[in-house]
């Protein structure tokens, strides 16, 4: 027999923070986060780690946040900038794993999300040399920046949800996205990195 709880969190558009809540008496809703952010999770982290290792990292990134759920903030509504931070953590110990991506990815020019997916037309090749030249700019990039800035630009979160995600004030995050941006437009020949940002 199914509980009233399940039903309501199953059938009802609940916010993350109360299924997350429910989930400590309840662990099997935990699952519904899973369904719910599993996509996303898994495309940033093959874009920052390549797919050899992505599956894997997803896979802890949701086992890391079933183990911490009791440590959840319930006000905050969208469990998204949690699960980008805690899949930022785990990619931070795969730095090789990333640079290594990326490198792969100035070679290529094939991003590995929509590798398989797309046809290949002259501007694509066109497309495929930008991705070439963001990859080899992305791999000089610090760290924390590079963090920060595919957070905005892979991971669509806002500054304040990077805050979150990274632990560190918006004041932190404006700062080295600003610096992230001013880096690759200078590796990129003035090109605005946000403009391509779709082929990042």
């Amino acid at each position: 027999m199914t509980r009233p709880t399940e039903t309501a969190v199953a059938t009802e558009p609940v916010g993350d923070a109360v299924i997350i809540v429910r989930s400590q008496d309840e662990p099997e809703l935990f699952a519904l986060i899973f369904r719910r952010h599993a996509p996303v999770i898994q495309r940033y982290v093959t874009r920052r780690l390549g797919p050899s290792v992505a599956e894997d990292v997803c896979a802890d990134v949701f086992l890391a946040a079933f183990r911490q759920r009791h440590r959840y903030a319930a006000d905050r509504l969208d469990a998204r900038p949690w699960l980008f931070g805690i899949a930022t953590n785990l990619i931070g110990r795969q730095r090789r794993a990333e640079i290594r991506a990326l490198r792969a990815l100035e070679r290529t020019g094939v991003d590995p999300v929509t590798e398989g997916f797309e046809v290949h037309s002259d501007a694509r090749l066109g497309a495929d040399a930008v991705n070439r030249r963001l990859a080899a700019a992305l791999a000089g990039l610090r760290p924390g920046y590079r963090d920060a800035l595919l957070l905005v630009a892979w991971g669509d979160l806002t500054y304040e949800e990077i805050a979150v995600a990274l632990g560190v004030p918006v004041g932190t995050v404006r700062s080295r996205v600003n610096r992230a941006r001013s880096r690759m437009r200078a590796a990129l020949g003035g090109a605005d990195p946000t403009s391509i940002q779709e082929d990042l």
